[in-house]
């Protein structure tokens, strides 16, 4: 049963929580056509800019803009520390993990985790067993999804620490906020985002090999075909560094250099946007036009910091989800300060005989779906979904798992010349590099459809500007 979603904004009285309150009166004094006209103007805007997202699967070459909600999402400084604390604890224990499971594979010799679940996973690169990476980090961005449940605790739905995107729109939606509505950001002291490409370059810089004082970073595209290309442009120019695909860079002697008019020019780091399969065709996928023959042998060298490093998507499987709790007392010796969601693994068969009788109800997974594909919604889905999940579960039971459906927390969004309360996660991005920091907020998406629970933006989702109050 999905309990009563919790209200962002309003308690359950109608009055405006503490920390909406001087929003909410605001809110109530704007006329519609004046929040209409602000809506059109910064679809306007982000069209002139040019922040789209590419569609696969769609008519070639469609790109969309992803929608933007004027109204922003709130959260109190102290609901923040706390947050923040249970991020950097989790990240902490993720990267302990990766380490861990390419060099002594102590978590999996104490049985915490089944040795086959990470050793057989699609994720696992034998490559990098034994490896050294700078400082022992693997995931130098991760992008957790935070949902609210209906008591309004906080927990986590999701880690990604392969190629997390979406922190350009959290930047962008901040500079969209701060040019149509100036006068709330001098009536709130919202706290900055936009120091986050300075903190994302000096966290890469700090990650460098040992010996490098003055790193070249470079960020490496697949191209302007890839669906987060405009962020992976807006992320190089915000950082001041080159912008490059696979055919600029080559290896030579176990060192990357990049092609210069000025002649080659030696890469210290890369901040990669390609996945693991497509980085070396002599290694991975040889049909490969993506990456860069010979840059596995220059990163196993120590000649060159990848981020993030090869062999980390394990981690943010859905199979490996789970256990992250376990993670955090076995690498820490710290219980969790951000819970997961429960969880059914339908490998085992008493989690799966329970899944297969109450399927209308949960939600399953496929352990490595992504963009909210591979999902069965079990109270949003027709007899024939169900059964066709049904069969797929009974015959690769490895390959899914199942959660409640939860009832995410509501923002007031607006939506068809009205406000109307409307689903939303965040997505707070964590960088580790010689500290673990955390830009204040996130990117909030919101299921833009009346009763959706799904907010990603390849199907439908919008997002939101996230302010946290300093005071």
């Amino acid at each position: 049963m999905v309990s009563k979603p919790y209200n962002e904004m309003a308690l359950s009285d109608g009055a405006a929580r503490a920390h909406y309150l001087r929003y909410s009166e605001w809110l109530k004094l704007q006329p519609a056509d004046r929040l209409a006209q602000k809506r059109a103007e910064a679809d306007a805007l982000f069209h002139r800019v040019g922040i789209t997202f590419a569609v696969y699967g769609q008519e070639e070459g469609a790109e969309r803009l992803i929608p933007f909600d004027i109204v922003p999402r709130v959260l109190p400084l102290e609901e923040w520390i706390r947050l923040e604390s249970g991020l950097k604890q989790r990240v902490r224990a993720l990267n302990a993990f990766i380490h861990d499971i390419y060099h002594e594979q102590q978590i999996l010799k104490a049985g915490l985790i089944p040795a086959e679940q990470v050793l057989c996973n699609s994720q696992y690169r034998p490559e990098m067993q034994g490896v050294d990476v700078p400082g022992g980090i693997y995931a130098h961005i991760a992008g957790i999804d935070i949902v609210r449940d209906g008591a309004g605790e906080f927990c986590v739905l999701e880690d990604n620490l392969r190629v997390p995107s979406g922190v350009s729109y959290m930047l962008e939606n901040r500079k969209m906020m701060m040019r149509l509505f100036p006068e709330l950001f001098s009536g709130h002291r919202v706290a900055p985002v936009d120091h986050y490409p300075d903190v994302l370059l000096d966290n890469l810089r700090s990650v460098a090999p040992v010996g490098v004082a003055d790193p070249t970073v470079v960020l490496l595209t697949a191209g302007a075909h890839n669906s987060a290309y405009f962020e992976h442009a807006f992320l190089a120019q915000q950082m001041g560094i080159e912008l490059v695909e696979g055919q600029d860079l080559f290896v030579r002697d176990e060192a990357v250099f990049m092609r210069t008019t000025q002649g080659p020019r030696r890469v210290d780091v890369i901040y990669r946007r390609i996945d693991d399969d497509f980085l070396d065709p002599l290694v991975f996928r040889p049909d490969s036009m993506l990456g860069v023959p010979g840059l596995l042998t220059a990163y196993r060298a120590g000649h060159v910091t990848i981020a993030n490093a090869i062999g980390t998507g394990v981690a943010d499987d859905k199979s490996i989800y789970p256990y992250v709790p376990e993670m955090i007392r076995f690498y820490l010796g710290q219980s969790p300060i951000i819970g997961n969601v429960h969880t059914w693994i339908l490998s085992r068969q008493e989690d799966r005989e329970y899944v297969l009788a109450h399927l209308p109800e949960l939600v399953v997974k496929e352990v490595h779906g992504a963009g909210g594909y591979g999902m069965l919604i079990g109270p949003a889905a027709t007899k024939n979904e169900i059964d066709l999940f049904r069969k797929q579960i009974i015959a690769t039971p490895e390959r899914y798992i199942a959660q409640p459906t939860l009832a995410l927390s509501t923002c007031p969004t607006f939506s068809d010349e009205k406000l109307a309360p409307r689903h939303i996660d965040l997505r707070p991005f964590v960088l580790s590099g010689r500290d673990v920091t955390i830009v204040p907020g996130g990117l909030t998406r919101v299921a833009l459809r009346e009763g959706s629970l799904v907010v990603n933006s390849s199907q439908g989702g919008g997002t939101k500007d996230t302010w946290v109050l300093e005071t």
